[in-house]
């Protein structure tokens, strides 16, 4: 592996792992969010009243900014019945259901980016804000481009061969 090659592979293993951390402490932000409302409710009958909408706004950005770490790893559910039989008859024909799969990861990953970009505009020129609590929108919708991009160039780099393949 050549030092371009080594550069692409790093940085985005290192991005991937970045937005996983993010995914992790907005997790963590659901935690306590949920704890602290069920405390006050318990000892003063009033629970956070915007605690639904946070948790399901952290609850969507925590997936997409965990996704390019799965991608990274390989680690989608995927049915490997087919793959796995072929990989021992008929090892050119794994080669290209692998790389069919990335191209459907291309094709998928492309088209979410583009229909997350109009979204996401609208949300900062119109400076949109949840209904109950009155959240920014944009910072949470940048989370889908930024993810989608990201996944988009993974597969990319796997296609190129700029990605080293972690074994499982």
């Amino acid at each position: 592996m050549n030092l371009f090659s080594s550069l692409i592979d790093k940085g985005l293993k290192h991005t991937a792992f970045f937005l996983s951390i993010l995914s992790a402490l907005s997790l963590v932000a659901i935690l306590v969010v949920i704890v602290s409302s069920v405390v006050l409710r318990k000892l003063f009958n009033t629970p956070l009243f915007f605690t639904e909408e946070l948790v399901g706004l952290l609850m969507s950005a925590s997936l997409f900014l965990a996704l390019p770490m799965v991608t990274i790893k390989g680690q989608h559910i995927r049915v490997t019945l087919l793959l796995d039989s072929l990989k021992e008859r008929v090892p050119f024909l794994s080669t290209i259901l692998v790389l069919f799969g990335i191209l459907v990861g291309i094709s998928f990953t492309s088209w979410i980016f583009w229909e997350a970009i109009p979204w996401m505009e609208f949300a900062i020129k119109r400076e949109l804000k949840s209904e109950t609590a009155r959240i920014l929108l944009y910072p949470l919708m940048s989370v889908v481009p930024i993810s989608m991009g990201l996944c988009g160039i993974i597969y990319f780099a796997r296609i190129f061969g700029l990605l080293k393949l972690e074994e499982r």
